[in-house]
Formats: C-alpha cells, structure tokens, sequence
C-alpha cells in the first residue's frame, strides 16, 4: 500500500506539536536555568520560546483528544438520511478499531474491527484526503448480495419492514418510503426511493465485481477489506460505484450527535442535539 502523506489538519497539529515541544524542552532543559541563576537578569524568554511554553501543553492535548479519542466532523450531505442529516456534527471514536498514528496511519495499539450495523467515518478509497461516512454492511470474508434493492449477508437477507414515508421538502416527488433494516441484529431505518430504477445509482461508476454486485452475483469481500453502504440507499455513492473500504482507511466509529444545525430556517435542530448514532 502507498505510504502517502496528505497534509490534512492532524498533519498539522502534528507538526505544531514537534516544534513547540522543541522550543518547550530547550526551555525547560536549557533557558530556565540559565535565567534563574542571572542575578537580577532579565527573567523572560524571547517571544518564539514564551509562545511554544504557552502552547505546547494546549497543541499536544488537542492532538491527543483529536487523534486517538474523538474526533469531530460536520454531515455535508444527505447519504446517510435518515439517520444523519445534513448539518449535524457528530463525533467520532478514534479508539474502537485501534490506535492509529496521524500521519501515516499505521495501527500501534488495539485490534477492534468494525461490525455490521456500524456507523463509519473512513478516507475515501480514491481520494484519502477526503472523508466519507457508511454504514458497515460486510466485512471480510462475507458473501453479498444485492438485488432488487434488498441486501442478502452470507445468504441470510437484511430483514425490511415498511415503517411510513420521507418527505424532505414536502413535496410529492421527493417521497421516499422509509424502512426498518436489520444486520447483525442492529436495527436502523433506511430510505428507498420509489421513483428510482432499481439499483440505478450501481450502474454508471461501478466496475468489475462491484458491478456484478449490483448485477445480483455474489460479492465475496477480501481479507482486511469492508462493505458501506448509505442508509439513504438510492441517494449515496458507496461501496456499490467505487469497491470496498480498506482495513488501513478506517477512522473511527460515529457514535453521537452534538449539534445540527438547519441551514432552511438558520437556527440549531434541537430535537437533534445530544442523540447517539445508531
């Protein structure tokens, strides 16, 4: 696998880190004694080592919270509806799949995987300075199939019950009928969209097996290599248009919601604030 470096925030933090720890250390190690013994000399440092002794301590607690506790992100679309809406903030856990350094990130730590029905937050395959969230659907060594709209997992098919309408705009043409999903025993809610072509959105982008994939053939996923779908099914370009999420491009798990906010009436959606992500 590449060992690119894409020079993203942790990157930088990364770096603001190693260069005021130099500046703090030389201080502490160096500086301080030096001025502590001039009798009646100047007890301040130059500005560069007073501001890395000021910020050190705050930059490597951010790095620390950010890289390997939770992370935050924003919803900028509607392919994880009705679950996530666009607009919501959400956190993510950094340590449910293991501890990954954040530059290069190589698990050092932890040996947790993601299970079906997880909510994820990973490095886009194509473009890994770009984040994408799914929903887990297979993971290695899983025989899919999707056909009709409806997922089979090795040969079991994804329980769906009806469970009312979506109607975003309210308008009639925006209509989609809303299911309740069950994988792996997680129960979440689905949109399916009536005006669609079946399985349209795993025709144009996708190639190879993921083409047969949506052609109803039988997926088999490689070791280290997992399965997301969005939960808005005929809205979200996933696993079905550009292949499968490497074990190394997993950032965390999605676990809750600390503010939406509706960009319609500019104003926080309260009903929102504070739910877990299931």
């Amino acid at each position: 696998m590449s060992n690119d470096v894409h020079f993203d925030f942790a990157v930088l933090l990364t770096l603001l880190t190693f260069i005021t720890g130099i500046g703090w250390a030389i201080d502490k190690l160096f500086l301080a004694r030096r001025r502590s013994a001039l009798i009646g000399g100047d007890d301040k440092p130059g500005w560069i080592i007073d501001f890395c002794r000021s910020f050190f301590p705050v930059i490597v607690g951010v790095l620390v919270l950010r890289s390997f506790i939770a992370e935050p992100f924003r919803i900028p679309s509607e392919s994880m509806l009705p679950t996530l809406i666009k607009g919501d903030f959400i956190l993510v856990n950094k340590f449910s799949y293991g501890l990954r350094d954040p530059v290069f990130h190589h698990r050092f730590f932890g040996d947790g995987t993601p299970q079906r029905g997880d909510v994820v937050v990973f490095r886009w395959p194509r473009d890994p300075s770009s984040d994408f969230i799914k929903r887990i659907v297979g993971v290695p060594g899983d025989h899919l199939v999707y056909k009709d709209k409806t997922l089979y997992v090795n040969g079991e098919v994804a329980a769906l019950e009806a469970d009312g309408v979506y109607a975003a705009s309210g308008s009639s043409s925006d209509v989609r009928y809303r299911m309740r999903e069950t994988i792996n025993g997680v129960e979440h809610h689905i949109l399916v969209d009536p005006n669609r072509p079946v399985d349209s959105l795993c025709g144009p982008d996708s190639s190879g097996a993921n083409q047969a994939l949506c052609s109803g053939e039988e997926l088999v996923l490689p070791p280290g290599q997992y399965f997301g779908m969005g939960d808005n099914r005929d809205g979200s370009f996933d696993s079905r248009g550009w292949g499968t999420i490497p074990e190394r491009n997993l950032v965390g798990r999605a676990f809750f919601i600390w503010m939406s906010w509706d960009a319609q009436s500019k104003r926080p959606f309260f009903s929102r604030i504070g739910t877990t992500i299931r």
